[in-house]
């Protein structure tokens, strides 16, 4: 568990604003976040004998917020640490957000470490790109690590404008030896690679307008620098172990994002195009939400959820989802307790390879949460980009206290 150079330059960058929080006496701020634990229950034996079988965790993420001149000027920090039991990879701690923020009345500034999401859809975010992946946290990709970043927000009548510099990159996570699920052959962080010569120190910049315009919210983005996603090339150790070794290229991304709201209708699009001088591509995901409301004349709502995935490399794509259908139903029961639920499957059109998934969550009392997760992997055995995971069918089960 060792973070890379041009985070720790960035760490000792933003010191100050730590050491700050420190001397804050404890009126001047307020402390909140959660802790959890976390038991995994694998249904199958894993395919490689050295992943472990049911594996338990826990995790804490405080925040401590502080804000003065009138609530202009505010101070964020977050910590993040897991212990897991099974897999020394995914026993990590990061710093989530350490930033300081100012607003004015027409525009707004972030400095430090931070996360920016970007997306609409709900089978994946293609243009969610300013913060790296934390992929040991959650196979979904919806965890994300902290970014070192400078940001300006120009708030205008014609819609907003976000500049971003991003100096210093951030290696995604991936599961370890022992790690379950995960890729096989697994993936060696120590083989990383980079197509920029300053490796991860290479500064990125990224632009988006975002604006609501009646009924729709659209947004544009532009961001050059080093890609999130990795290429894998297979490789191997000093010890013959063949492995895959991350490869980081230089890459230019547009993006477009849209959401539009008809009565009942949720239509969503998000769509990129991608340029490199190894991967070259344009990705999209589309579809919509309709919402029943107050079904057998309850409280609760239903939602029903379709989306296409598509990816121009096809079979050579480096995701699963590259001639995909989601199907999903959403369950917001609308209760004291909070409770929802969404049931999705993914079906690839080209074979019988499927990815069930459930989520669920419901508040306990005023402080405490339960969540479960579920996945299911019916793999098609000519389908490869999921053939890792075959033996890989989950249930998470986490309790949370929120203070």
């Amino acid at each position: 568990m060792q973070a890379n150079k041009a985070y720790i330059v960035n760490l000792r960058l933003v010191t100050l604003l730590l050491l700050s929080v420190c001397a804050l006496p404890v009126q001047a701020g307020s402390w909140r976040g959660y802790i959890a634990a976390q038991e995994r229950f694998f249904f199958d034996d894993p395919a490689d004998p050295r992943q472990h079988g049911n594996n338990f965790s826990i995790a804490a993420q405080p925040e401590y917020y502080h804000d003065w001149a009138d609530g202009k000027q505010s101070l964020t920090f977050t910590p993040f640490v897991r212990y897991d039991q099974g897999d020394d990879e995914r026993t990590h701690a990061d710093i989530r957000e350490l930033a300081w923020g100012y607003v004015a009345r027409d525009y707004e500034w972030t400095v430090g470490i931070s996360k920016v999401f970007w997306g609409v859809t709900e089978a994946q975010h293609l243009v969610d790109i300013i913060n790296q992946t934390d992929l040991v946290e959650e196979p979904d990709g919806e965890e994300k690590l902290g970014q070192p970043m400078i940001n300006l927000s120009l708030i205008r009548d014609w819609g907003t404008v976000g500049v971003f510099v991003l100096p210093g990159f951030r290696e995604r996570t991936f599961a370890g030896v022992n790690g379950r699920p995960r890729i096989i052959p697994r993936v060696e962080k120590n083989l990383t690679s980079y197509e920029s010569s300053r490796g991860d120190e290479h500064v990125d910049v990224a632009v988006r307008w975002s604006h609501a315009i009646g009924d729709m919210d659209i947004g544009f983005s532009w961001f050059h620098g080093t890609s999130r996603d990795p290429l894998l090339f297979p490789s191997t150790t000093d010890s013959g172990e063949i492995v895959l070794a991350p490869f980081y290229q230089i890459i230019d991304q547009a993006g477009l994002d849209v959401q539009l709201t008809k009565g009942n209708w949720l239509w969503k699009l998000e769509a990129i195009n991608r340029d490199g001088n190894y991967d070259k591509f344009r990705a999209a995901t589309a579809g919509f939400e309709y919402t029943f409301y107050g079904i057998f004349e309850t409280i609760a709502d239903v939602g029903l959820v379709m989306e296409y995935l598509y990816d121009s490399r096809g079979v050579l794509a480096t995701t699963p989802f590259e001639d995909d259908l989601l199907t999903g139903l959403r369950f917001t029961f609308n209760d004291a307790q909070s409770t929802d639920a969404l049931l999705g499957a993914i079906k690839d059109k080209d074979d019988d390879s499927d990815l069930i998934t459930l989520e669920a969550n419901r508040r306990l009392g005023d402080n405490w949460k339960m969540s479960l997760q579920a996945s299911k992997f019916i793999v098609d055995g000519l389908d490869q980009s999921l053939q890792s995971f075959a033996e890989d069918d989950y249930l998470q089960l986490e309790l949370a206290y929120y203070f």
